[in-house]
C-alpha cells in the first residue's frame, strides 16, 4: 500500500509509489459504501461499523496512473485477435446469428501506441478509449489514411465535449441531455454529425455512469431534438460476474429496452446497436443480441497497477 501525507482532506498530496517512485495526485475525501477496481483508493481507515454496509471515508485518487506492464509481443496480439473472432463466431452461430453482424471493438485505454499499431497490422480498425486527454495522444499519432475509427467509452465531461467531438468517431455514453446538447454545439461548429449510443444503468450501481432504465425514453427523447448528433442505439455495463450466464438477464434487458423504444418510436435508435459485453462476457452478450462488443484485456493482457 503506498503512503501518503496525512491530514490532508482536499488538494494534491505526494504518494509515494513502490520502488521509490513518486508522483502528485489530485485528491478528494468522500464518503463511499463500496469499493470498485476502477477507481484505486488509498484508505485511511477511518470508517464506522454498520453491518456489512459500513461507510468509509476514503481518498480517491483520480488516475494519472503510473502502471507497468509488458507489452504484449506481436505474435501475443496477433494470437489473441483470432482467437476472440474465433469466439466471436462460434458465439455468434449458436445463436443463429452471422459474426458479420457483431463489430469487435478492440479497447486500447491505457495501452501503448505500439500495441495499438500491432492490433492494426492485424487488421483492426476500430478501437475504444475511455479519457479525451489520453485518447488524444494516441489518436494523433495514427495517420489518417488508416482509416482508423475511435469510440469514446468513458464519460464525457460536458467541457470536454468540444475537443471530444473533434476526436471521436462514436460516442458510447450520453447519459444526459446537458452532455448532448454541449455535444451537439460542439458538432455543429465543426460542421458534422457525430452519432452517440444512450447508456442505460442495469445494475443500480453507484460508480458506474448511465440513466436508470426508467428515463432513458426520456433521454432518447430530449437528445432526438438535436441536428448534429444522432442516436444509434444502446450501451450498458452489468455488474461483474464470474460466470457470464449471470449477466445474461442484463443484456436481455437492455434489448428488451430497446425493441420497446423501437416499437413505440420507429427509427429512434438509429442503426439500432447494442453496445454489451467485454473481455470475461462477451459470449453471453452475443447471445442476448450485442452488435459492438467491447474487448480489451483478453487482447492485449490485463492491466497492471501499483498500489
Amino acid at each position: 500500500m503506498p503512503s501518503y501525507s496525512q491530514g490532508v482532506a482536499t488538494g494534491r498530496t505526494a504518494v509515494i509509489l513502490p520502488r521509490g517512485q513518486v508522483k502528485t495526485l489530485a485528491i478528494q475525501v468522500t464518503r463511499t459504501s463500496d469499493c470498485t477496481h476502477r477507481r484505486h483508493r488509498l484508505e485511511r481507515g477511518i470508517c464506522g461499523a454498520h453491518g456489512r454496509t459500513r461507510t468509509k471515508i476514503s481518498i480517491l485518487v483520480y488516475i494519472e496512473l503510473m502502471e507497468t506492464r509488458k507489452v504484449p509481443s506481436v505474435n501475443d496480439i496477433a494470437l489473441n485477435i483470432r482467437r476472440i473472432k474465433e469466439r466471436i463466431g462460434i458465439a455468434a452461430e449458436a445463436c443463429g446469428r452471422s459474426a458479420e453482424g457483431i463489430i469487435l471493438l478492440v479497447v486500447s485505454k491505457s495501452f501503448p501506441k505500439e500495441s495499438i499499431a500491432q492490433a492494426v497490422e492485424e487488421g483492426i480498425r476500430k478501437f475504444g478509449e475511455n479519457r479525451v486527454q489520453e485518447a488524444e495522444g494516441k489518436i494523433l499519432q495514427f495517420d489518417k489514411s488508416l482509416n482508423l475509427e475511435w469510440h469514446l467509452l468513458g464519460h464525457l465531461q460536458s467541457n470536454k465535449a468540444r475537443r471530444a467531438a473533434e476526436l471521436f468517431d462514436l460516442m458510447h455514453t450520453i447519459d444526459s441531455a446537458k452532455t448532448a446538447g454541449k455535444l451537439d454545439q460542439a458538432c455543429m461548429d465543426l460542421g458534422k454529425v457525430l452519432p452517440v449510443l444512450l447508456q442505460a444503468k442495469l445494475g443500480g450501481e453507484e460508480t458506474k455512469s448511465g440513466v436508470d432504465s426508467n428515463q432513458v425514453r426520456e433521454l432518447c427523447e430530449a437528445v432526438s431534438n438535436y441536428k448534429n448528433i444522432r442516436i444509434d442505439g444502446l450501451m450498458a455495463i452489468p455488474p461483474f460476474f464470474d460466470d457470464q450466464d449471470d449477466a445474461r438477464p442484463y443484456f436481455a434487458q437492455l434489448r428488451e429496452l430497446g425493441e420497446k423504444l423501437e416499437s413505440e418510436q420507429p427509427g429512434c435508435l438509429g442503426r439500432r446497436h447494442l453496445s454489451m459485453g467485454m473481455s470475461h462476457d462477451f459470449e453471453a452478450a452475443i447471445r442476448e443480441g450485442a452488435t459492438i462488443v467491447r474487448i480489451g484485456t483478453a487482447i492485449f493482457g490485463a492491466r497492471q497497477y501499483y498500489g
